[in-house]
């Protein structure tokens, strides 16, 4: 992962992040909050060492004192140390419980001891830690008498700071606690956010995409709440985000190149020239719009991709292949009773079913009736034979296909077509299945041409990867202008559509 994609992560899960910080807030307050509070108090003992006046002796016992002090440091939690303190203070305890109250500390290359206290009262730890300083210096000394030494020990020990009864609680720490409550919220935010990406197996950018597929992206569709209500929307809202996106779409595709190396083919200059001349024979490209799985918005990716084209001058077919579940007639209010189906049937010719949408350049083919072997029809030799007619006919013709994964019709029929695109319906379609869909269409011996990300959300961490496509083309005051003039003459432009409708039926 990049470092845009950790921000990106960021950005999608901060929500979680803020829970976790919060809820790390809350438990630190009220740990502290809870409980008691407890104070500590610290008194210092001197450690010397009683040898001759001259400067070896001093350098000795100075040496000895060091090495004995973690000794003494030691000594401090025994029962010989805390009995007489228990028996001093008059304490209901034991010297295991009372252990767990004071400890002892000795900073390196000194001979000063720090003995500490804890306790709830802050004058009884005050009296412990002076207590206990006094007992040890009382149990050193009997430690450290021998005979030789005429009951005189070489050791001394001396309270150089006496314990003082504290003013504020040494624990809880309110400042600290919260503190490490936001850091481990926040770092539990952060590791859950990384981990349901991680863990997310839909397609939602184009990272995903080209992680799955080489294929170069095409286009993105941005999401349209009311794309069922009006799925033609380069004919009804044409300078929308949205139709401006199709129209990047329209571009892309017309410099996608599919064709073969042009290394590889061996080829005349005299004939370069003779394709090259005003009267010479065109073949057009034709693409299959297919998808994964149902519902990801390729019919109407076709219809507008293909009303995009048809803006261009060019001549436009789009072909209903989808003979299981035909919606393109219906998008385009066409009829759709007689089509792709009859002509592979040979019960009508090609020329009679096909319809012009309007008075533009887009041509239609319904899928007709639904046959009982859509597969067979498809990957026929008269489909095969149609393909070719259509692309000498049209500059562009696009084959609106049934979705890859249930079927094989889709794979079959983009063998004999320019290429296929794959639409990929952002935050829907998983990435096994897009994989699993474009190793279907290598399979036949086809390859993807490109892709087409739909439903691409507009707002959002994901949304910030398709600034690219071209969206907001035209300026604000500029583009309410167009709709307002697109919206008043949109009854007039219908009437006339139905009107070619009519006359091309």
């Amino acid at each position: 992962m990049e470092l845009r994609d950790y921000i990106r992560v960021l950005r999608k899960g901060w929500l979680i992040i803020l829970a976790c910080v919060v809820v790390g807030v809350g438990v630190a307050a009220l740990f502290s909050a809870v409980k008691a509070p407890t104070y500590t108090a610290d008194s210092k003992v001197f450690i010397n060492t009683q040898v001759g006046g001259n400067a070896s002796d001093l350098v000795q016992g100075q040496a000895y004192s060091q090495d004995r002090i973690t000794t003494y440091a030691g000594l401090v939690g025994t029962p010989a140390v805390l009995q007489p303190v228990i028996v001093g203070l008059h304490l209901k305890a034991t010297p295991a419980s009372l252990s767990r109250q004071i400890s002892a500390t000795a900073p390196t290359n000194t001979t000063l001891l720090q003995i500490e206290a804890t306790d709830q009262d802050p004058k009884m730890a005050a009296d412990l830690a002076n207590a206990t300083a006094e007992s040890l210096s009382t149990v050193v000394q009997q430690l450290e008498t021998t005979d030789a030494d005429d009951n005189v020990s070489p050791v001394k020990l001396s309270r150089v700071q006496d314990a003082v009864v504290p003013l504020r609680p040494s624990s809880p720490n309110i400042q600290l606690n919260v503190l490490l409550g936001l850091l481990v919220g926040l770092a539990l935010g952060v590791a859950v956010a990384v981990l349901r990406e991680t863990l997310d197996t839909r397609v939602r950018t184009e990272h995903d995409v080209e992680a799955i597929s080489p294929a170069p992206i095409v286009g993105g569709i941005t999401f349209d709440p009311k794309a069922t209500v009006r799925p033609l929307i380069v004919a009804d809202d044409p300078y929308s985000n949205r139709a401006e996106a199709f129209r990047t779409l329209r571009t892309n595709l017309q410099f996608l190149n599919i064709g073969d190396d042009v290394e590889q083919l061996d080829l005349d200059p005299a004939d370069v020239a003779d394709g090259l001349d005003e009267g010479a024979p065109r073949k057009g490209r034709s693409f299959v719009v297919t998808s994964s799985l149902a519902q990801e918005g390729k019919s109407t990716t076709t219809a507008n991709l293909g009303l995009a084209l048809a803006s261009t001058s060019s001549n436009i077919l789009v072909v209903d292949a989808d003979l299981r579940r035909p919606k393109l007639a219906g998008y385009l209010g066409l009829e759709g009773a007689v089509g792709l189906t009859d002509v592979l049937l040979g019960r009508v010719d090609v020329g009679d079913v096909v319809q012009r949408w309007g008075k533009t350049n887009l041509y239609v083919l319904p899928a007709g009736r639904i046959p009982p072997n859509p597969s067979e029809l498809l990957g026929s030799g008269r489909m095969r034979k149609l393909i070719s007619v259509l692309e000498e006919q049209f500059d562009y013709v696009l084959y609106d296909a049934p979705p890859l994964l249930p079927v094989t019709d889709a794979a079959v029929l983009s063998k004999s077509t320019t290429g296929s695109l794959v639409v990929v319906a952002a935050g829907r379609t998983h990435k096994n299945q897009l994989k699993s869909a474009v190793a279907a269409i290598e399979q036949v011996g086809s390859r993807v041409g490109g892709i087409v990300m739909t439903m691409v959300p507009t707002k959002g961490p994901d949304a910030y990867a398709y600034g690219r496509y071209g969206y907001g083309y035209y300026g604000e005051e500029q583009g309410d202008e167009r709709k307002r003039r697109s919206r008043s003459g949109s009854k007039g432009r219908k009437n006339a559509e139905a009107a070619g409708h009519t006359a091309s039926a």
